[in-house]
């Protein structure tokens, strides 16, 4: 029996340094093109989520990074412009880090102030779920 069409699997990044900063690049295609987004992509067949998250971390920031904390699954059907996508996200952090945009990132920066800036689908409210869950430690 073949598969039902279902919706793309993505994996999102949330990573904060020490100083609270949270990592974002800014797209280099289209949708949301020149805008912050969180570093991640598409999950490769045969590939591990997590190791889809880290992947795409360093192919778009540079960074590499270990422990991987489960934010949430994001499923809403419109929440990317191009299709149904389900993105599993995930936390971490760091240490004050270099980092370098490379694949489809236009930039990749340290923001201070995230809240001040207009993110690429429903970006803003992962990063808001992940610092809640910072806050329960």
């Amino acid at each position: 029996m073949p598969f039902p069409a279902t919706p793309a699997l993505t994996t999102d990044c949330v990573v904060f340094d020490e100083r609270g900063y949270v990592l974002l690049i800014r797209r280099g295609n289209e949708p949301f093109k020149g805008s912050y987004a969180l570093p991640g992509g598409f999950v490769d067949v045969g590939e591990r989520v997590e190791d889809g998250c880290r992947r795409e971390l360093s192919e778009e920031t540079g960074l590499h990074v270990g422990e991987l904390r489960l934010i949430g699954v994001y499923s809403d059907p419109g929440r990317d412009p191009r299709g149904h996508t389900c993105s599993v996200a995930y936390l971490a952090r760091v240490g004050r880090a270099e980092v370098t945009a490379g694949d489809d990132a236009a930039a990749a920066e340290w923001v201070a102030d995230w809240r001040g800036e207009k993110l690429a689908f429903d970006h803003a409210q992962i990063i808001a779920d992940a610092e809640k869950l910072l806050s329960r430690r």
